[in-house]
């Protein structure tokens, strides 16, 4: 039998495991300016391995976020109304992204524009520039708040699908039981992999839903990852499972992981052969396996709560938000200084994560309008302190 979860219940490992994800989206995102792909700007010179170590946290970084937040959706779903669901997606994920896309996001266009010799001028002289056109379209407006976009995704699936996971999770989880006693079977688990495969091979990446222009990805295959996070944390038995099995999936995650490395270098290949198929099977075996493994060590090891996790888990969403254009400001200007590339990235990240915090801290935290444009909750009011009055004497 399968012990009821119920959405009462706080698991700490998912905070840890949220917060620890958005500091590895961190640590992606301050390698961008050296790998050999594009990106908003870039470093004069690229290298190979700093390429690979990006193909390396692409398979597995989105998926695992999104399994996270399907962990969040079962534990939201049914909590309160629909009214409130809807009013608290709203509230999280879409003011944040309407607020970024007219603010930093056209801070980030604008640094890409004058790193490609696109543009020339200040920031407020591009800004009226930047609603011309749709940024991917060979224009400057970007509608999905370019890194923002993961909260566009989620609000639409969160919405789109509702009724779906009311389904799953309706009167006394029947359907999310029997989904979870089968995959708690030892290593029926995987076969999770086959649709990610099936949509990742007949999605043509180079128009609509195929694109992987949002974190290497398919968009279908995001809701894939973020149904089996709302199926993994339903169900005690499978989650013992999991545990159980971690250090299997660590071995089977670094075993294909050091495949894709000896054998193909980490680099998709070009040509479309056999060689592609293998490479796509592996990686996608390898970010499935990845992600079991961090949800089982996590479940054993990072169980508790402290005053750390609780303050990162508050700021983790604002972090989130503001980590990507601060890296590119600060990044634009320490690349064209006459230094090593390995002593700019230390730079672009310590002062990037210290600058993103202090804002937080001093600013977002602190006031309640900055807080709700960032998804956060208000503060409570404190109630005023009665002083009482003096006693005098009879």
């Amino acid at each position: 039998m399968n012990a009821k979860i119920t959405s009462s219940q706080r698991r700490y490992d998912l905070d840890w495991l949220r917060v620890l994800a958005i500091l590895a989206v961190f640590v992606f995102h301050s390698g961008r300016f050296f790998d050999q792909m594009g990106w908003h700007v870039k470093s004069s010179t690229v290298y190979a391995p700093v390429q690979a170590w990006t193909l390396f946290l692409v398979g597995w970084l989105m998926p695992l976020i999104f399994v996270i937040s399907g962990a969040s959706l079962f534990y939201a779903v049914g909590k309160g109304s629909v009214v409130q669901f809807i009013q608290d997606k709203v509230m999280r994920l879409l003011v944040p992204l309407v607020v970024g896309v007219f603010t930093h996001a056209s801070l980030a266009v604008y640094l890409e524009r004058t790193t490609n010799g696109q543009f020339s001028g200040s920031f407020f002289e591009f800004y009226p520039h930047y609603f011309n056109g749709m940024y991917g379209l060979g224009g400057n407006f970007a509608w999905m708040g370019l890194h923002l976009w993961y909260l566009l995704v989620l609000f639409v699936f969160s919405l789109a699908f509702l009724p779906l996971f009311y389904l799953l999770k309706g009167p006394a989880h029947s359907l999310l039981d029997k989904l979870g006693d089968v995959l708690a079977v030892p290593g029926v688990i995987l076969v999770l992999i086959l649709p990610v495969a099936w949509l990742s091979a007949i999605l043509d990446p180079r128009t609509g839903l195929g694109q992987r222009n949002f974190g290497g990805w398919p968009l279908p295959v995001y809701f894939c990852y973020l149904l089996y996070g709302f199926i993994l944390f339903s169900h005690a038995r499978l989650q013992a499972r999991i545990l159980q099995m971690r250090w299997f999936y660590l071995v089977a995650a670094l075993a294909t992981a050091a495949v894709l490395l000896f054998q193909f270098g980490y680099a998709f290949p070009r040509a479309e052969t056999k060689a592609q198929l293998y490479f796509g099977l592996f990686f996608i075996t390898s970010s499935w396996c990845w992600i079991l493994a961090f949800i089982g060590f996590t479940s054993k090891y990072l169980t508790s709560n402290t005053r750390l996790l609780k303050y990162a888990n508050e700021a983790v969403l604002p972090f989130y938000i503001m980590h990507q254009t601060v890296l590119l400001v600060i990044g634009y200007f320490v690349l064209q200084w006459p230094i090593p590339a390995p002593i700019k990235w230390l730079l672009i990240a310590l002062s990037s994560f210290v600058l993103v915090v202090g804002i937080y801290e001093l600013l977002v935290r602190r006031f309640n309008a900055l807080r709700v444009l960032f998804g956060m909750k208000p503060m409570a009011k404190q109630p005023a302190v009665r002083v009482p009055e003096p006693v005098t004497a009879q």
